[in-house]
């Protein structure tokens, strides 16, 4: 058994703990990272770059079956299911080298392969090793919920954590749950040949705008995707190939695969958080501002800490932690700005508040500027016209803006950094777009809510007359 000392423990290779130990490295820390399963954590295995890979897969399909619209036959795909399966896994293979064990130790990151454990307030076991850290950042991430539904003990499911190794084509996929993981992955699968069918305790894409999140809906139930929402289920039933599904209300929903898609448990059964005084909430372990656990050498980050499961989430929340750990500097998280994306076709994107919650927040203060896709040129061309961006100001300032609509995931950058910096309409006004571009949707939004103030104001067309009166 070796001790050793360092200044920081990362505990978790996750895309935060990743993060952390790469910055603390090379600003002059001496590091040492514990990661008992993959290199890159969910993100990279199981989670974003898997999913978009097969997302990719679908969307190439799809593109075949709806080319007449461009003047190019449609055609039936013949979807290899093994084969796109292969596309997710060269994917993976492509991005690991920038996650992997020997990249961050020629860092100079000292990378130990075991899950850690407290065994003190300043004190981790690593397998044979006990590590002393000045500064401690747990940034071990979260696993899929599995909720307690009678049966489900006995039948075969899937989770994102093993369907990418799925090799034989689902006939007919049932999802239980109906958020962004459930969505997308029904989508794709959709695309790819199968039968799918989503259930859903509550509503589907429930998080996001009602307005906005029936955009999409429509569309995938068009691509004949069945969304079953207030199903909540009940009891589980069968073998492999199949599988049947009764819900609250009576309703029977059979198929041949099952996902389990309800949700995110944190990763903190194996810490021994008792022995380093660290409390839990039931979203994670409980964090303050500047993410500070009540072991104040302790830093909890990421997934662990409850609050937004995003990846970037965690990157942002390792920029804090370093700015705290290796500085001293005073730092403090906050989620206004935080944007997230849902993947379908066509895509949902947030940051900041929703209408419904700037309503509350803001009451009459608020304004919602609006703007569609189909009066857009890009769009038109593309043949993606179905879409909508919401913004919400008060007093010039947006406070959130929702988008659903092609590229919605990139045009929502734009409005994170406006409400990050605290910029107001008139700077996404003043901006000038290339036309023709779907980023010009941001700025026809700015115009939608000057426009009537403009053009609709007496006071301003009088100035305007009295003006071109005295003219020369």
């Amino acid at each position: 058994m070796a001790n050793l000392k360092t200044d920081l423990l990362v505990i978790g290779a996750g895309s935060g703990g990743l993060s952390v130990a790469a910055g603390a490295v090379q600003m002059g820390a001496d590091v040492i990272l514990l990661e008992g399963g993959e290199m890159g954590g969910d993100c990279l295995n199981y989670g974003c770059v898997p999913s978009k890979a097969l997302i990719a897969s679908g969307k190439a399909a799809h593109a075949q079956t709806t080319a007449a619209k461009f003047g190019v036959a449609n055609v039936d795909p013949k979807a290899d299911y093994a084969a796109a399966k292969d596309h997710v896994a060269d994917v993976i293979a492509q991005i690991a080298p920038v996650d992997s064990q020997e990249r961050f130790e020629d860092l100079g990151v000292k990378v130990i392969r075991a899950y850690g454990e407290f065994i003190s307030a300043t004190e981790v076991r690593a397998g044979e090793d006990v590590i002393t850290a000045r500064r401690i950042v747990i940034a071990t991430g979260s696993s899929p919920f599995v909720p307690p539904v009678p049966g489900l003990d006995t039948v075969p499911f899937e989770t994102n954590e093993s369907l990418f190794e799925l090799r034989d084509k689902p006939g007919h996929l049932l999802i239980v749950g109906g958020g962004p993981i459930g969505m997308e992955m029904a989508q794709a699968h959709r695309r790819l040949g199968c039968e799918v069918t989503v259930i859903e305790g509550a509503k589907a894409l429930g998080k996001d705008d009602p307005e906005l999140a029936a955009i999409v809906l429509e569309h995938l139930r068009d691509e004949g995707i069945e969304i079953a929402e207030d199903a909540m289920a009940k009891e589980v039933r069968g073998t492999a190939g199949a599988i049947e599904i009764d819900t609250e209300d009576g309703r029977v929903f059979k198929g041949t695969h099952l996902l389990m898609a309800v949700g995110r448990k944190p990763n903190t059964e194996r810490l021994n958080l008792d022995a380093a005084g660290i409390e839990t909430t039931r979203g994670g372990i409980k964090v303050d501002a500047g993410l500070r656990t009540t072991n104040r050498s302790v830093y909890a980050i990421g997934d662990v800490a409850g609050g937004l499961q995003f990846t970037h989430v965690a990157g942002y929340h390792a920029g804090l932690v370093i700015r705290s750990a290796l500085f001293g500097l005073p730092a403090k998280q906050s989620t206004d700005h935080i944007p997230w994306a849902t993947y379908t076709q066509p895509e949902l994107a947030q940051v900041g508040l929703t209408e419904a919650e700037a309503r509350k927040a803001h009451g009459d203060k608020l304004e919602v500027a609006r703007f569609d896709y189909s009066h857009n040129d890009r769009a038109i061309a593309e043949r993606k016209t179905t879409g909508l961006i919401k913004v919400m100001v008060v007093k010039g300032r947006p406070v959130g803006a929702s988008i659903a609509g092609y590229q919605a995931g990139e045009l929502i950058n734009l409005w994170a950094l406006v409400i990050a910096n605290r910029l107001k309409m008139k700077h996404v006004a003043n901006m000038v777009a290339p036309y023709p571009t779907i980023g010009e949707i941001n700025k026809r939004a700015a115009g939608a809510y000057f426009s009537p103030k403009l053009f609709e104001n007496s006071m301003v067309k009088r100035i305007v007359g009295l003006v071109q009166r005295w003219l020369p």
